[in-house]
This record gives structure tokens, sequence and C-alpha cells, in this order.
């Protein structure tokens, strides 16, 4: 079986224009390349492939791919048979698991993490912290727990061991700056992160000696994505497998200690929100997924967010709350491992838990406000599936205390998303196409949207919205979207949050004259909406984004 490593790394290598430029005649436009489509018969060149993107999309058939794709389709080859053909093609040598040839990988990050282990049966005052913490001696071996020393011990010793510093520099080891090399990790207890398959790919450290940030992680670099990787989930996924299920919390020391209660198929984000590039991860075996996350607000905010990226992504599973103050490592070391086991079988499903915090937001007493509630509440069920949206509009009535019937789920998202390309007689607004594109091409910022940004406020381009939500970047909608060249992404946080600050303010402007016509309400609630939407765009105005909930 060729290793993913070897596939990652020869998918780097490939230039997409001269993989398909090996068949096709391609003509340059603009920033991408055309050529009739090969996939169906026509005379002009709706076919481009996108250098940028290292994508091609046909808008007349619907057609797109990377280049490993391109070269399956049209030599008609499986996944492993279309690799080694373009490996040949490029002079490139894969790796199997199973050869003996293959190049080794370097040690260096399992050589760190040992010497790190070692270290670590050295300081007394590490290990204490650790047994406080009711770790075992097992858990500290299995999940390799070690601790770094002083910046110059680490530099020292990876000189001695005759490694490479500018490798250590490239594994987020070392760091430089001012012509001298650093050592990331200083008087931390650190635990090793690995990859999928088992690799160490990076670490995260948590201070002993009071330095101002509790808890770090290794750096971004060509093996480590913290928003790609979930920690512990190499020695989770055998259960994950086994019994389709997988909890996700927020900390290291939550997912040791859960393991060490027989709950193993725990795992945990790395100091980052869920965002649609775990979901890939997630998909793996199709688990239910439980969110067991801490009941302060940071926890709540942090729950409800994965919740909606979840549910619109169509994971089953829910979300268990914890009493303030408390955390899974804590209820472990407390002896209440049934209780925890009887709430990991009980979540909340991700849906209501959606829709009964979004009620929390707003005083229901107020028949206005109940309004507002429940536009907000059908926003985010239209980014559902028709079938969820009648299931949970009952719920959602219920709820709100009202007929169901006045529960609306008209132009429902999810009703066009069949279609191969973006039908021609739809409006086309580029605001709202930008803003998809920038999601696609930087799904870190999607927290940033949907703090002040609800689906339901896109007027023309709410499926595509939801696709980019899903991570479902292989839907022809999507790739249509990211090999338009008349549609630009928003590079960085500035030029979005200005974007942001323009079509709120307009939004907010409109509801305001909206207010201010009514008559149908009385002059008390009239004076709180109009005092409301001023606040908002007085705060927008001074540069300030607010959020949608607020």
């Amino acid at each position: 079986m060729i290793t993913q490593d070897s596939i990652e790394a020869l998918k780097a290598r490939l230039d997409i224009v001269d993989v398909i430029g090996s068949y096709l005649e391609l003509r340059k436009s603009g920033a991408n390349y055309k050529a009739p489509c090969p996939f169906h018969g026509e005379k002009t060149a709706s076919f481009v492939v996108s250098p940028s993107k290292q994508i091609y999309h046909c808008f007349g058939c619907g057609a797109g791919g990377d280049s490993i794709k391109f070269v399956m389709e049209h030599e008609k080859l499986n996944y492993p048979e279309a690799i080694e053909k373009l490996a040949s093609s490029y002079n490139f040598s894969l790796a199997y698991s199973d050869s003996k040839n293959s190049k080794p990988r370097s040690t260096l990050m399992e050589k760190v993490n040992e010497w790190y282990q070692y270290l670590l049966t050295k300081n007394p005052k590490a290990l204490s912290y650790i047994k406080e913490r009711g770790i075992y001696e097992s858990s500290i071996e299995k999940f390799g727990i070690g601790y770094a020393p002083d910046s110059n011990a680490t530099v020292n010793y990876i000189k001695s061991q005759l490694f490479n510093m500018g490798e250590a520099v490239e594994m987020g080891i070392i760091g430089y700056e001012g012509g001298k090399n650093f050592a990331r990790f200083i008087e931390r207890i650190t635990f090793p992160i690995h990859s999928v398959n088992g690799t160490i790919v990076g670490f995260g450290g948590r201070t002993i000696t009071g330095h101002q940030a509790k808890y770090v992680n290794s750096p971004e670099t060509p093996y480590f994505n913290k928003s790609r990787l979930l920690y512990a989930y190499h020695h989770a996924k055998q259960t994950i497998h086994k019994t389709k299920e997988i909890v996700i919390t927020e900390g290291y020391l939550d997912v040791i200690m859960l393991h060490q209660a027989g709950f193993t198929n725990a795992v945990a984000t790395l100091g980052t929100a869920l965002t649609p590039e775990h979901l890939p991860i997630l998909r793996k075996g199709e688990p239910k997924i439980i969110m067991a996350y801490d009941g302060d607000r940071a926890g709540r905010s942090a729950a409800l967010k994965a919740s909606r990226l979840l549910s619109i992504s169509g994971f089953s599973g829910g979300v268990v709350i914890f009493k303030e103050g408390y955390d899974p490592a804590d209820m472990v070391n407390g002896g209440a491992v049934e209780e925890l086991s009887t709430m990991f079988r009980t979540p909340q499903p991700f849906i209501e838990f959606v829709i009964d915090e979004i009620l929390s937001l707003y005083n229901l007493s107020d028949p206005k406000a109940k309004e507002g509630c429940m536009q907000e509440a059908i926003g985010y069920l239209k980014t559902l599936s028709p079938m969820l949206q009648d299931r949970y509009k009952t719920y959602l009535a219920q709820r709100l205390g009202i007929n169901p019937s006045f529960v609306r789920l008209a132009n429902q998202t999810n009703a066009n998303q069949n279609k191969s390309v973006i039908d021609s007689s739809r409006h086309r607004d580029m605001w709202e196409l930008t803003l998809v594109k920038t999601v696609l091409e930087h799904p870190e910022f999607v927290n940033q949207i949907l703090d002040v940004l609800d689906p339901s406020l896109l007027q023309f381009h709410s499926s595509e919205f939801a696709l980019a939500l899903r991570g479902k970047f292989d839907e022809p909608l999507l790739m249509a979207i990211m090999v338009d060249e008349k549609i630009l992404s928003l590079k960085d946080e500035e030029a979005l949050k200005a974007e942001l600050i323009a079509f709120l303010t307009k939004h907010y402007e409109r509801e305001y004259k909206k207010v201010n016509l009514q008559t149908d309400i009385t002059f008390e609630q009239k004076a709180f909406y109009i005092r409301k939407f001023k606040g908002k765009i007085s705060q927008l105005k001074r540069g300030e984004l607010v959020a949608f909930k607020n």
C-alpha cells in the first residue's frame, strides 16, 4: 500500500497545468487555462484549469477535481493506478508500507520526545503536577508525556545528536529570530501530537513556571496544521471505528483522563475551535460525534459553533455540557465515571442544542423579540436538509409555544444543491459570492464570519454558503466559484472586517427604517428596537464588529 505521506509529497510536486497539458491543448485565459472538455462533446472551451487552485472544472458538464482525479477519469484508472502513473511520469519514488527500500523519515521529533520523557523523570515539580491531576504512570508512558527544559538545553541537545538545525526549525521544535536559535518549548510539560497514522508532527506544552500562556502548541509547519489534527486520534481510532462514536473534548488532560477511565474514543482539538478542516478526519468511519465542552461562556460558545458546523455538514451526534468549573478530567479524578458514561450515552442532539441556545439569547416574553428569535432559528434550519427542516420546525414551534404553521421554511437552501453549475437565470450577487470564495480559501475565517453574520442574511447564494461551511469543496457549485476569476476572495482579516462592517451597516440601516415605519407595535417596542439598531449602527461606524445574536 502506498503511504499517505508519499501521496502527499507527490501531490505537492504535481502541477495541474503540466498534467492536463500533456493530454489537452490548453490556452491561456487570464490567470487560468481553457480547453474543450474531454468528458463531453463541445465546440466552445468551457473546461477551465486553475493553476492557483490546482483544480479543473467544466462549466458545461460539471466535471472537476485535481490532477489525480483527471488522470483517473481520462485514463479510466483507479486511485492507486493513477498515483503510480503520475509518479512514473514525474520520476518520483513512491514509498510503500511494506517496502524495505523506502527512505526512512527523520527521527528528530521522536528523539526529542524521548529526551523530553527522560527529563520528566528528573523533574519533581512536573511529576508532582501530573500526579495531582490523577494521571497514572501507564498514561504517562502511553501518551509520551515529557518535560521541556530551558532553551539552551534543547538547542544544545539537538546539536549534540548531530541533527540539522534547519530541519529542527522546519519541524517547529526550534525557532530562529535575530540571528539566534531558540527552543519553542521552555519549562513546560510536553504532550506529543501525532498524525492520523501515528507519526509525531508537533507538541503541546503546559507551563509549570508561570509563563504568560498556560498552553502553547507547535507553530504551523508543513507537518503540523492544528486545524486538521485531533489530539490522540491515533490512539482512539480503533475504538472509534469499533464503536462508531467519538468524544471530542477541549484539552489534553481531558483526553488522557478519559482514556484512563476506559473512554478510549476520546480526542481533543488543539487549542482551536472545531473547523471545516477537521471534517475529513471526522468523516472516517462515519462515527456519531459527542462534543464534551465546559459549561462556562467560552465552552458553550464553542459548542454552539461546533454544533452549527456539524449539523449543517450532516453529522449525527450531540453535545454534553459540564457544570461550570468542571471538566471531564475533574470528573474522572473525582470518581464520577458512571455519571460520565450516562452523560455520553444521552447527549443533547446538535440541532436541539443550537435551537435552545438561540432561544436563550432572546426575551421570549416580548412578542417582537420572539419573532426575531424565530427568524434567526429559521435561518439556521434553512441550512439543513429538507427532512431535518420539517422535523425540527415542530420542535422550534413547541419551544416557542406557537403553532407550527408560523414556522415557514420557503426558499430552502438545499433546493438547488444538485445543479451541476450556477444557474445563469439566478441573480449573481458578487458580494455574497466573494464571501463564499473567502470561506473556501480561508476556512480559518469561518468562526469570525459566523460570529457576526447569520447565514439567513444571504439572499441569493445561501446554498453555496452552506456547502462551503460543510467543506464540500468538490461540489460543482463551489468549483465553479473557485475557478471564476471575476469572483475575488478577501485575503486578510482587515479586508474581511471592512466588508462585514459595510454589509452589516446597510442591513441594520434597513432594519432601522423598517421598524421606524411599523404601525403594529407599541411605542415602547418601537423605541426599544430603534435604540437597538441605532446602537449597532454606531458601533459599526466606529469600526467595531457587532455580534448578530446580541
